[in-house]
This record gives C-alpha cells, structure tokens and sequence, in this order.
C-alpha cells in the first residue's frame, strides 16, 4: 500500500536583474483569469475558477478535469478501471500530493525525513532522440521511490543533507543560506551509472498555465533580443524541446528548464513520471530493461494503454486553463509603492518581466487577448556556479533555469505554510532566494544586498503583495 499523506511538490524560485518599470501597480494580474482574495480564503487562493468567463459547453469538462487533478489514483486491475494504473513504480498517487492546494510543496528538513514533496531527475551525459536528457539506464529519468504489490520493488530513496553558512548584508545583518547535498540509500538496482547527472525539483504552482501558453511565441523571442541587444549582461534564452503532440521542435515554456512545451505535455509527464500513468502523448510504461519485474506485471494485468483517455487528459487540461491568478493585494499602500520603485531601480524586472500579452488561443480562447503581470519572461538565464545543477535539459545547460512568475508568490505561506523557493525548495523565505541569485542576477542580487534594512523590508513587501 502506498501512504495515504504523500505530498510531493515543484516550487518557485526568484529571479532578479535589469529594470523595465511598470509605473501604475497592476489591479489585475490575469486580465479577466484574475480573482481578488477575500480575506480568510486565502488558502484556497490557488483553486479559483471564474465560471462566467468560460462558455457553459466546457463546463462538464472543466469540472472533470478537476476531478481528475485531485483524484488518488488506483493499482489496477481495479472495479473502476478509469482512474487505475498507478506504477508499476511512482512516487505519489495523485497530482495534489504534488501541488496542494494547486500551490507548491517543500524540500525534506533532514536526511532522515522522506522526501514526501522533492523528486529527483536522473541522466546520464549525452541526448536521446529527441535532444532532451538520456535516461540513467537502470532507474529512466526520475527516481521512483515506490513500486506495487506483486513484487515490483521500489528504485530507491534519495535524501537531502543540508549545507549551511552566513551571509552577511552590507548593514552587517547575517543571514544563514542553506544548499542541499543529496544522497542514495537502498538502491533496487545496484548503483547509478557512471558520470550521472541529478537535480532535485520542487512542484510549482499550477495556476495561470494557459494564461502563460497563449503569450505569442514571437513576442518571447523578441524579448530574448532585446535582452541581448542591450548588451548588460542580461541575455535571457529560449529553450527549445519536443513537442510529442505536433511531432517536431517547439518553444519551452513550463517546467523549471522550460522543458515542456505546453500544458498539456507537462501534465502528461507528470502523470507518467510521478504516477505511472500513460496517456496518448506518453504511451508506453516507465519500465527500463533492467527492471524486469515492472514489465511482467503490466503484461499480468492486461493494463490498457494508454491508462487515462484522451479526453479525460484534455479535460485536465482545459481546468488548468480555467485556474484564475490571485490578484495583486494592498497595492496602494506607501510601503509597497516604495518597494515596487525598489524592485524595478535594483533591475529585477529584465527577467521578472511584469507585463506580457496574450494573442489568439484557439484552445481556449477566453484567454485569447488579455493583459498578464505575471513577473516572467518565460526564458533560460545562467544564474551562476552555486544555484547549477550541472544538468542539461535539450538547450537549457547545467547553469540555466527558466525564469518562474511571480505571481501568487506572497500568498504561498498561507497556502501551503512555508515558500520553498528555488528549484530545490533551499530558500526558506523571499531574501534568500534574492540572496542565491548570481550570473545574470549578480547585479540586482548586490543591488538588494546592500539596501538598508528599510529599503529591504518594502522590497519584500511589495513582493508579498503578488
């Protein structure tokens, strides 16, 4: 049996450099996607629908996607063979152990925690077909903690030993870091391949992914222009990866490298690579050659493939179009117009980009034509030695992370009860996530560094209003 309170999660992370100031405080942050929080609902900030901006023909699907998203998946064979195919191997059952709240989960705080909300990626040097990562040969692209009944064996367990130390700010405040180390015990399968690679992930949010795939693929691509022209030291980089569904290479937008093309495509990945779950665009079971026990028992049960309809994955689908984005709070207050000014004057916004538009979305066109301050530029940048991974993902290297929005950031900790920033849930809290920023981010990280304490403190207020 599984346990019941997994979690396992992505998170956000921070990224900061050279100004384009956005002078009147957004009101909306999704154009008609937005929803202002009541206060008191604040932990339900994240699961929002506006209904009325939605045609009642997708309302039967909207909702079927949600179910499907806080489903708990089942081993088959099964009496409700709809919601079965968890495994041969997975790490959680359902996608809000990943996200709850559709928010974001956190890093373990010792060793000796399960690593109930981080999963790790594995590789090995070189590319597969497609260009994307190759697989470790023994344990694929993730490591799956657990297997099903029957005699398939779980891969393994990794966990996170944290390193510390102080950093001190220009006004001789210490802040203590943290970096993980990570480790592996009990390993199925003997050790990992030679030269492998690893990064370990925190689940983002999962709202305001339509609003961000219907943003016009030339208007990021000039932003990369832009970024490169200008020549100070700011030079953001489209990732380009696989589109399984169009059968050829297309702009990354999702994902921590931008390595997933649409929603739709990182949905379906989750669903195999944490879940065991095949659908149309990942048909075949995650069983390497060495695991042989993973393949008899899919051939025991007769399980169909793909596990979860086409429909059913377009209906997930069509409900993370439908999420809305929380709208910016206290927007007006003297602190907050303060830290706003700051953010743009320290070059925050070069990356963090506060406005992009939505053009035609033929998906799901109620998201066609809106005004988004998502905090994005949707694009690679080198964020230096201490935050690479040392993994390349199709052109994203191992110094590379896709700018994440910043939109919802400030309500996180009333959502899921801490921030968890970076790729790696490493920063407990927004300043030090500022404080992991080098490369391109070096600048506007020594920019904040040396604030006063004053100047700090309306920064991250404006940053909390998101």
């Amino acid at each position: 049996m599984y346990p019941a309170s997994h979690v396992v999660v992505f998170a956000a992370a921070l990224v900061f450099l050279p100004p384009c100031v956005h002078a009147q405080a957004p009101a909306a942050a999704g154009g008609d996607f937005s929803h202002i929080v009541a206060a008191g609902a604040e932990r339900d900030a994240f699961t929002h629908i506006p209904w009325n901006k939605i045609p009642p023909d997708l309302w039967d699907k909207v909702r079927n996607g949600r179910s499907l998203t806080r489903q708990v998946w089942v081993i088959s064979p099964s009496l409700e063979p709809r919601i079965a195919g968890l495994g041969p191997t997975y790490n959680r059952p359902s996608c809000l152990s990943c996200h709850p709240g559709n928010g974001r989960g956190e890093a373990p705080a010792a060793a000796s925690a399960a690593m109930h909300s981080m999963l790790v990626r594995l590789s090995i040097p070189g590319v597969d077909a497609h260009g994307g990562p190759k697989p470790e040969p023994r344990y694929g692209d993730q490591l799956n903690e657990f297997g099903i009944p029957g005699g398939v064996p779980g891969e393994g367990e990794a966990f996170i030993e944290w390193q510390m130390r102080k950093e001190r700010l220009a006004d001789g405040e210490e802040i203590v870091l943290r970096w993980p180390k990570i480790g592996f015990r009990k390993l199925a399968f003997g050790p990992l391949a030679d030269g492998y690679l690893t990064s370990v992930r925190v689940a983002p949010p999962i709202f305001g992914l339509g609003l961000l795939e219907a943003v016009p693929e030339a208007d990021i691509l000039a932003l990369a222009r832009a970024q490169q022209a200008a020549g100070d030291g700011i030079a953001g980089q489209p990732n380009h990866v696989w589109d399984a569904g169009k059968k050829r290479e297309t702009l990354g937008r999702f994902g921590w490298k931008a390595n997933q093309p649409t929603t739709r495509q990182q949905i379906a990945g989750a669903l195999s690579g944490d879940m065991g779950i095949t659908s149309d665009i990942q048909p075949e079971p995650n069983c390497p050659p060495v695991q042989t026990a993973c393949a008899a028992i899919r051939a025991k049960t007769g399980e169909k493939h793909p596990e979860i309809s086409t429909a059913d994955l377009d209906d997930m689908t069509l409900y993370h179009y439908a999420l809305a984005v929380p709208a910016p709070r206290g927007r007006d207050d003297a602190v907050v117009v303060r830290g706003r000014a700051l953010f743009a004057a320290a070059g925050c916004a070069a990356c963090h980009q506060p406005e992009l538009k939505t053009g035609p979305f033929p998906a799901f066109p109620a998201l066609a034509n809106q005004t988004l301050h998502p905090y994005t530029d949707l694009l690679l940048h080198d964020m230096g030695p201490e935050l690479a991974d040392g993994r390349p993902d199709y052109r994203a290297n191992g110094r590379q992370w896709r700018t994440p929005p910043l939109w919802g950031i400030g309500l996180l900790d009333a959502v899921n009860g801490h921030y968890g920033l970076l790729h790696d849930g490493r920063a407990r809290n927004l300043l030090e996530a500022i404080l992991w920023h080098g490369g391109e981010g070096e600048k506007a990280r020594e920019a904040v560094r040396k604030m006063s304490a004053e100047e700090r403190e309306a920064l991250l207020a404006f940053l909390k209003t998101l």
